[in-house]
C-alpha cells in the first residue's frame, strides 16, 4: 500500500504531492488494495461465519459498495446508516440494527426495512412488537447481552462491562426472551454482545463467547431456536507499528471455542462477526499541510487538519503514526503536531521524530479509515474535507469536500430578527 519513491511518500501508484496538489488538503485518501486485502483476509478466517461490517467505523459509500460486493452485512447504529446500507446495496437480511436508544421513528424504519434488530432493552421490545403489529411484519430479533467482560481497552470504547449503557444482564436476558416467546410479531432467532473496540487479545473474546454459549442453553430451554451467535466485533489494528492479532489469529483461538459452544445445543446457530475498524482503519491516511512551524518550549507544527477532522487523540488520547510525506531523510528533531482548531486539546501527535519540517511540507497521518471522517464536525466554521480512492494509478474523489454553503445549508433567520 505504501512505498518512497525518492523520498516521496505513494499510496500504491499514486505520489501524496499528486494527490495533495490535485484535490487539495486536507484530505482522506484510501487505498482500494488494503481495503480488499482486509475484506479477504475475514473471508478466510471466517469463511462460514456471517459478517457484518460496522458501518460507523467508515460511512461512505463508495467503500461500503465494496465491502457489501464482498458479501458482507452491515451492523447499523441509526436510521442514516440504515439508509446508507441499503443504499450501498448490502441485503436486507445481512442488516442487523443494533443500539441502545432507538427512537420509534428509527424502529419503523428498520420494521419496514425488514431487518434484524439487537434489541437492548424490555422498552424497546414492546415498542418493535407494537409497530410490528401494526405493520403486519413479524420481526426477527437477537437481545444484546451485557456479559460483563473487560476488553482491556479504552474505557469509553468498553461497551461489555456490567457499568455499560449497553444490553441485558443475564437474570433480564432469559425474562426478555419469555416475553418475546409470546408475542405474535416477534421471533427471536439470535444472541448478541459486543464488548468494546480496539481489542489486542483474544481472550476477552472467547470469554465473551463462553458467556454467551451459556445463556444460549439456556434459552433454548425456554423453546428459542436459535439461527445465530454474535460476538459484535472489536478486533484491534497496529495503531503504533508493535503488532496486533489479525483475523486469522482470531479464527484459531475462537472457532475451536464455537464448536465447542455449537455442540452443547440442540440449535445449529451461525457464528456472526462485526468487525469494522479491522476492515477499514488501516486502508486510509489523512494528507494536511503544513501551516507553520514554532519553536518554543515546544517544536509545534501547526497543521490545516485538527480534531474537526480526526478526533480520536483528542478524545482517546490514541496514537497514529504521522511521516512527512514530501521528503525523507535528513536531520530529524522531536515535534508535537496541533491542528487550527481553538482549543489547547487539538493536538494530533505529540512528541514526535521527524525529518526537519517546514512550512508547505506535507503530513501523513496513518491508520485513519476508522472513526475519522465518521466522527468528523464543522467545528470553528470549517467545512469537513474531501475523500479520495486511490487504485492502482488511478484517483477518484468519493466525497467532494464542503464548501462555506455547507455551513449555512440548513440555517434559517427568522423574518423578525
Amino acid at each position: 500500500m505504501f512505498s518512497r519513491k525518492n523520498g516521496i511518500l505513494f499510496i500504491e501508484d499514486v505520489s501524496t504531492v499528486e494527490i495533495a496538489e490535485k484535490y487539495g488538503t486536507p484530505v482522506y485518501v484510501t487505498s482500494k488494495f488494503q481495503l480488499e486485502k482486509n475484506i479477504e483476509a475475514y473471508k478466510k478466517a471466517f469463511p462460514k461465519a456471517e459478517k457484518l461490517y460496522a458501518v460507523k467505523a467508515n460511512g461512505n459509500l463508495a467503500l461500503m459498495r465494496i465491502i457489501a460486493s464482498n458479501g458482507f452485512g452491515a451492523d447499523v447504529f441509526s436510521s442514516g446508516e440504515l439508509y446508507l446500507s441499503l443504499l450501498a446495496g448490502f441485503s436486507k437480511q445481512k442488516i442487523l440494527f443494533n443500539g441502545n436508544s432507538k427512537s420509534d421513528s428509527e424502529i419503523e424504519m428498520g420494521i419496514q426495512a425488514g431487518v434484524k434488530f439487537s434489541v437492548d432493552s424490555l422498552d424497546e421490545l414492546e415498542t418493535i412488537r407494537s409497530i410490528a403489529e401494526r405493520e403486519g411484519k413479524e420481526i426477527e430479533i437477537a437481545f444484546r447481552i451485557n456479559p460483563d467482560i473487560d476488553p482491556k481497552t479504552h474505557p469509553k470504547i468498553a461497551t461489555g462491562l456490567k457499568e455499560s449503557k449497553f444490553g441485558l444482564p443475564e437474570e433480564q436476558a432469559l425474562k426478555a426472551y419469555e416475553m418475546a416467546l409470546r408475542m405474535k410479531n416477534v421471533v427471536p432467532k439470535g444472541i448478541h454482545c459486543h464488548i468494546g473496540s480496539q481489542i489486542l487479545e483474544t481472550s476477552p473474546f472467547i470469554s465473551a463467547l463462553r458467556k454467551l454459549g451459556k445463556i444460549a442453553k439456556a434459552i433454548e430451554k425456554l423453546g428459542v431456536e436459535l439461527d445465530f451467535i454474535d460476538i459484535g466485533g472489536g478486533l484491534g489494528i497496529d495503531y503504533e507499528g508493535k503488532g496486533a492479532i489479525t483475523p486469522h489469529d482470531l479464527a484459531k483461538e475462537l472457532l475451536p471455542v464455537f464448536e465447542e459452544v455449537s455442540s452443547d445445543l440442540n440449535s445449529d446457530p451461525m457464528l456472526w462477526l462485526e468487525p469494522g475498524r479491522s476492515i477499514v482503519g488501516n486502508t486510509t491516511v489523512l494528507l494536511t499541510r503544513v501551516n507553520a512551524v514554532k519553536r518554543t518550549h515546544r517544536n509545534f507544527v501547526a497543521v490545516d487538519a485538527g480534531f474537526n477532522l480526526l478526533i480520536r487523540p483528542a478524545m482517546y488520547g490514541s496514537y497514529h503514526r504521522v511521516v512527512v510525506a514530501n521528503r525523507d531523510g535528513g536531520e530529524e528533531e522531536i515535534y508535537t503536531v496541533v491542528g487550527p482548531i481553538c482549543e489547547s486539546g487539538d493536538v494530533l501527535a505529540r512528541d514526535r521524530k521527524l525529518p526537519k519540517v517546514e512550512k508547505g511540507d506535507l503530513i501523513a497521518i496513518l491508520d485513519a479509515g476508522a472513526y475519522g471522517f465518521s466522527m468528523s464536525s464543522q467545528y470553528n466554521g470549517r467545512p469537513r474535507c474531501a475523500e479520495v480512492l486511490v487504485s492502482g494509478s488511478k484517483t477518484a474523489l468519493i466525497r467532494e469536500p464542503e464548501s462555506f454553503g455547507d455551513l449555512v445549508a440548513r440555517q434559517r433567520i427568522p423574518e423578525w430578527i
